[in-house]
Formats: C-alpha cells, structure tokens, sequence
C-alpha cells in the first residue's frame, strides 16, 4: 500500500505494475508524463490502462498479483478490462503460515472502550432487540405481524430497546430432513437466538413442518424460558391467536428488556463481519485497505473480525493461506474454496467461475481475481487465525474467516449467527444494506457517490483520493467510528430502517 503514487490522471499502485488506474475521466490523447504514455483509449475512473505494451498471455499485474492474461497484443495507453483480459487457472504458492507473525496485543489496561450491553452469560451486544424467528415460511407471515404490532409508538415507554424484529426466510420445509442443508439452518437460528444483541427471542413453527421446533432446539441446545419463548401454529389454535398470543408475551418481556444499562467495555468484545457489495475500481484502493487498517487496530486492542464471501477471495486465497496461524488452519480454507470449485459451482455461471456482476464490471472490474484482490484487503494485515464454516460460532479472537456465499445479506446473515454484533460494509456503487439486529456502517470508495447517496453512506474513504486522508488516517476514522457506534450512535441505515427481510439463511440444498 505504501508503494501507491499519483501520477497526475492515473494511480499506480506498485512498481512492478504493467497498468495503472485512471483516477478521473482520462480521455484520448491525454498525455501521461509520470508513466511516459499517451491515452489511445477513452477510459474511466477506476479503470485499468496498460502502463506499457503488453504481449499476447502476458500477466496482468495489479498490485504486483496477477488478476489475469493480455488477451492478444495491448498497446500502452490502452483500456484493458474483460474484452482483452484472459481469465484462467494459474499455480499459486499457498505457502501455509510461512509469513505468520503473531499480533502484539495492547496490555488490557490500555484497550480501547465502547459502551455495550452485558448479558447474563458475559456476552456482549451493541443493540438491545426482542426477536421473532420463524422454523419455517409458513410461519413467516405470523411472525412479521407480530414484529408489525410494536410500531415506534407502542414502544415509546421502553426507550432502552431498540425494536421488535422479525427473521423469516424461505426454506424449513421441502428441503431435506437432513444433512448439511438442515444442520446450517438450524446452525443460522441457533446462532440468532442467542445473539448478544436480543434480550429475548421468540421461535414460531407451523408444526408439520420438516424443521421442526423440538429438533431445532435439541440440536442446537436450546430449551425455552425467560429468554426464549416458542409457539406452534397449529397447536396455539392457528394464525389469529398464535399472533395474540405472540404480542402478549412480548409485552410481557418489555419492562425487564428495558431494564439494560450500557456500561464500558474492552473493543475486545467487538466481533465485525466484513463485508463490501456493489465494489468498484477503487475499492481496492480506499475503502477495503483503509478496513483493513481499522482491523489492524481492531485486532491489536483484542477483538475480532470475520472475512468472508469464499467466491471473492478466490484467486488471492494465498495472500491468507501464507499468514494462517498453523498449516492445518490454511489447508481448512483452501479445502472450502477447493469445494466451491469442484462441488459446488461446477458448470455453473457464477462470478466463482469467472465473471463479476454488471455493476462490479461497470466499475472497472475485469474478473473475479481482480475483485478478489480488492475484497481481501479489507482483512488487513494480521495473521489468519480460524476458519469457520457457515453460521458456525466464532471463539477465537482476531482475524477469522467464515465460508459464506458472495450475495450479502446471505453472508452478513452468518456472520451474525457466528456472533458478529457489528457489520463494516464497503461499496463502490452504492449498496443499500441494513442488517438487524447488528448495526451496519457503510463505507463509500469514492466522493462522487458519497456525495450522490449520504443518506446511505456513513463515511467516506474517496478522501484517500481526493488527498485529504491517507490509508491509515481513513483505518483510525472507521475504528473511532465502530466504537461510536458500539455504544449506540445509529448508522444511516438504521435511521433509514433497513434490516427487516436481510436475514437471508444459505440455502444450500435440494428444495423438493
């Protein structure tokens, strides 16, 4: 990152680079003098240029990573994107933990503080939210009219609690009665229903359901009392008086809900699931490092951050496998995106096996290497501690990785059921996300879309372009801003109410 340097309309971004990054409109003809070339392409920000000619199969290096193949000859000055970039296989060198350095930690006394919620086990949460969960879509509807019932006015008198929220999807029945696919949605509920950031959570199932709720609860050591209440549909006397019933028990948890005091806490009850959707050319450029920053620090003060979406670090898995803490950590994650890649996308159009999404490509993102290279980023610099599978729960500190498809609130979703009590999302678009019951801030890569959708964004990291911050200044911005936020000051998307229908469990297997 230290080797970035601006050369009037375009970026380099290491020296040993063959394209730099257009920073604004770079039109043709528009000489170059610090790279020594002249425009032959009309090219946009955020876009690739080829630094000098490059020959047919020549690697593409971005940051000194290869994110592809020159296609045929490109001349320098021209636009090289997906129309003149090969995507194929290549070796890479996992080199297990050869890098690894253990991460000096603050002595505790000198950790940073956020006020936070401390719940009875010693868990602790950053939002204060009764939830309703469904086994089930046929529950679904019961579930959210329920949620529906506690408008802000009925909840005027309880102003330590932040709402009663609803967590419905789309699967329980027709899916398979077991395996993988039924062990991960439980895993997902089990996870949310006892969540630091719920002071208590109600479980509504149909009944003949294949999930059904006393195998939920068995297999995931649940057992209903104060904090957990659980309805079945057809035996509560169907959908009226499953709904009367719900309402009336969560007025009864209102006032002991309301009872909580927030109090000073180690960052090291942090957890963040990092995530970044709608990415753009920049975002390997601003935002993700400038994440990456604040989970140094993050990490240094004795918390943890989960990175994720196994399709977008595809192809710069050895960047992490390199810092694993032991081998057999490392080997865990190139198992995950082994299986991704010979099992579970096989033949299939997925950006996994080449291709990134419109918006991504518009961006100035040729394939899924380039994206991966960025999206990696936002883990920083610390060893890999853990890797975890979906919705699995997340006890080791630092850096960890989840295995979680690329779509976003399917991801952030097991994040949260891994303990995650804060999501850190980067977008380059203009992603619009809102993840209850765990505050998400949003993190813009550039200042014209900052400035398009403040409503949305909760900082901006095109500062770092536009020369008013540098990487590690923007890193202390975003931990600052994770503390506030820790201890209650509401991100744009709270404000905003997003959060209601992102509770999206992975669907994994056969619906039938």
């Amino acid at each position: 990152m230290a080797s970035k340097r601006i050369a009037g309309p375009v970026i380099r971004l290491h020296p040993d680079d063959n394209v730099v990054i257009a920073r604004v409109d770079v039109a043709i003809g528009t000489p170059v003098p610090g790279e020594g070339f002249t425009a032959r392409s009309q090219v946009g920000p955020g876009h690739k240029i080829a630094a000098r000619a490059l020959r047919a199969g020549e690697p593409i290096r971005k940051y000194n990573v290869v994110i592809g193949f020159a296609a045929a000859d490109i001349p320098a000055g021209t636009l090289v994107h997906s129309h003149n970039i090969d995507f194929r296989e290549f070796d890479r060198d996992p080199a297990l933990a050869r890098d690894y350095r253990p991460t000096p930690l603050r002595p505790e006394a000198e950790r940073a503080q956020f006020q936070g919620i401390v719940r009875a086990d010693g868990r602790v949460g950053t939002r204060n939210y009764i939830g309703i969960l469904s086994t089930v879509n046929c529950s679904a509807t019961v579930c959210h009219k329920v949620a529906q019932w506690f408008t802000p006015e009925r909840l005027a008198d309880y102003p330590n609690i932040d709402g009663v929220a609803a967590f419905t999807h789309d699967t329980g029945c027709g899916m398979e009665m077991s395996g993988e696919p039924m062990d991960l949605l439980r895993r997902t509920m089990g996870g949310y229903a006892v969540h630091p950031n719920f002071a208590a959570v109600l479980v509504i199932g149909l009944g003949c359901e294949r999930n059904q709720l006393a195998g939920l609860l068995q297999q995931q050591g649940l057992s209903a009392g104060p904090r957990l209440h659980t309805f079945v549909m057809q035996e509560q006397g169907g959908t009226r008086q499953t709904i009367a019933a719900a309402i009336e028990a969560v007025q009864a948890l209102l006032p002991e809900a309301n009872r909580v005091v927030r109090r000073a806490v180690s960052a090291q009850h942090l957890t963040i699931g990092l995530q970044c959707g709608g990415s753009d050319g920049f975002s390997s450029i601003t935002a993700n490092p400038a994440l990456g920053a604040a989970v140094d620090l993050l990490v240094s003060h004795g918390g943890t951050a989960i990175l994720s979406e196994t399709p977008e670090i595809y192809g710069v898995e050895h960047t992490l496998t390199c810092r694993a803490r032991t081998p057999e950590v490392g080997q865990k994650l190139l198992e995950r995106v082994r299986w991704w890649k010979d099992e579970y996308t096989l033949g299939r159009d997925v950006q996994i096996n080449g291709k990134v999404s419109p918006g991504n490509n518009a961006g100035g993102l040729a394939n899924i290497f380039e994206k991966s290279l960025g999206s990696s980023m936002k883990g920083g610099t610390t060893g890999l501690m853990e890797v975890y599978r979906y919705a699995e729960p997340v006890r080791q500190h630092g850096l960890v990785f989840m295995d979680t498809p690329g779509f976003d609130p399917c991801s952030a979703t097991g994040q949260i059921a891994g303990g995650a009590n804060l999501i850190l999302f980067t977008t380059g678009r203009g992603s619009m996300f809102g993840a209850k019951p765990v505050p998400s801030v949003k993190l813009a890569t550039n200042t014209p879309m900052y400035r398009r959708l403040t409503e949305d964004m909760d900082l901006n990291c095109g500062e770092i372009l536009d020369g008013t911050a540098s990487v590690e200044e923007m890193g202390q911005q975003i931990f600052e801003r994770m503390l506030r936020v820790a201890s209650g000051e509401k991100t744009c998307s709270e404000r905003l109410g997003l959060g209601d229908h992102e509770f999206v469990p992975w669907n994994i297997g056969v619906v039938g």
